[in-house]
């Protein structure tokens, strides 16, 4: 049965309290080991295990800083056991007994994942602390260094990912200025599923795209990717409304294979000689329309998202007259699905017009970072989706 031992009294207080776990099924080198950490003066919180399960069930329910580990228990021996402990607690000091006739076995302990051994019988208290702080700083050491590695990789990955989901609008003559956003649901997350560009056609019209594949992770964002690719590529080649949308749905389901992933898209066509913009929304929600005096949502109709039921092929265009000045913005619904503050309400377009409506929005770059920093706030971490923003400004800026 485990057993659990504190010993922090009488020592210095800068001194850490090793949390350690000693898996040993004898009971009398258990009781020597327990002597000579008292011996160490470490502040130490010793817990025991006789068996790998024990140790096991210990593991879950604490957190532990070094593991003491005896080679021959009842249900592991040799190094399976030194295997099996680094695949429980793989960011864990483990430190090897072995007995005195084992001269290969610290050694083989080691090459199997160990950070030192000790012989029973020659430890003496000295030995013993040196060892346990040795490996744990050791075990620290090495964890940190992976964070790092870790945290270089998802930049790096992220990096490419962007390059994939958020590429640099393509304008010639436009005098539409387009300012996009994009965050990670989670900190330190991979970019997600949602994705969104700007394309300049040969017909004059700046096309806008924004879209949100459901799902989280590689997969969603590799699908992002490759719908956004083919979006600018399918625009650049004529396609237009619900045949570009049909396209689209195609490559998707194409593309997803045995995983039930669909996407919501907008596709946006703006006129600037003609003062309008038109408008097809694939389960996704309605933009936003600036003027000079408000921010509204604009009234559209909708169709169904892509890969919900393919073939369907209904999506109504939605004719949206534009003012002289202004701007439209369409996001991904990690903008308005957080929280609005309390534990249970979600902010929604309710929510998310008032905050537009009363931050300055004179810079578009500022006006969406103030913005964005506002949601997060309220939600507090407690609504992890993907967020993606595209707005394009034409005219003056709205005061």
């Amino acid at each position: 049965m485990t057993a659990t031992l504190t010993h922090i009294d009488g020592i210095a207080a800068d001194e850490p309290v090793y949390r350690i776990l000693l898996i040993e099924d004898d009971a009398a080198d258990a009781l020597l080991v327990e002597e000579l950490l008292h011996d160490t003066e470490l502040r130490f919180e010793l817990t025991t295990s006789i068996s790998l399960a024990e140790a096991r069930s210990a593991l879950a329910t604490r957190a532990v800083d070094c593991i003491l580990l005896d080679l021959h228990l009842p249900d592991v021996s040799g190094t399976d056991a030194v295997t099996t402990v680094r695949a429980m607690a793989p960011h864990t000091a483990v430190i090897v007994l072995t007995g005195l006739s084992e001269k290969q076995a610290g050694s083989e302990a080691m090459a199997a994942g160990a950070q030192d051994y000790l012989v029973k019988g020659k430890v003496e208290a000295e030995l013993l602390r040196r060892t346990v702080r040795y490996a744990v700083y050791r075990s620290h050491t090495e964890r940190t260094a992976a964070e790092a590695q870790s945290a270089r990789q998802r930049a790096e990955e992220n990096a490419r990912l962007e390059r994939g989901l958020l590429p640099q609008p393509l304008l010639d003559t436009s005098a539409v200025t387009v300012t996009t956003r994009y965050l990670p649901g989670a900190e330190q997350a991979l970019l997600g599923g949602d994705f969104l560009d700007v394309v300049e056609g040969d017909d004059g019209l700046l096309h806008a795209v924004v879209g949100d594949v459901s799902g989280h992770g590689p997969d969603a964002a590799a699908l992002g990717v490759c719908l956004r690719i083919a979006w600018r590529s399918l625009v650049l080649a004529g396609h237009r409304g619900t045949e570009l949308l049909h396209l689209m749905e195609r490559l998707l389901v194409a593309e997803r294979g045995t995983q039930p992933l669909f996407a919501t898209v907008s596709l946006l066509a703006l006129d600037q000689k003609a003062c309008a913009a038109t408008l097809y929304l694939a389960g996704h929600h309605e933009p936003l329309l600036t003027t000079s005096e408000k921010t509204l949502e604009v009234a559209a109709e909708h169709g169904i998202a892509l890969g919900i039921d393919p073939g369907h092929h209904d999506w109504p265009a939605t004719i949206i007259p534009l003012p002289d000045a202004g701007a439209l913005t369409l996001y991904t619904d990690g903008l308005t699905e957080g929280h609005n503050g309390d534990a249970v309400g979600r902010l929604g377009i309710e929510g998310l017009l008032p905050l537009i409506n009363t931050t300055p929005s004179a810079d578009p770059a500022a006006h969406l970072d103030s913005l964005i920093r506002q949601t997060r706030a309220l939600n507090a971490g407690r609504h992890t989706d993907d967020l993606a923003v595209l707005r394009l400004n034409w005219g003056f800026h709205p005061a």
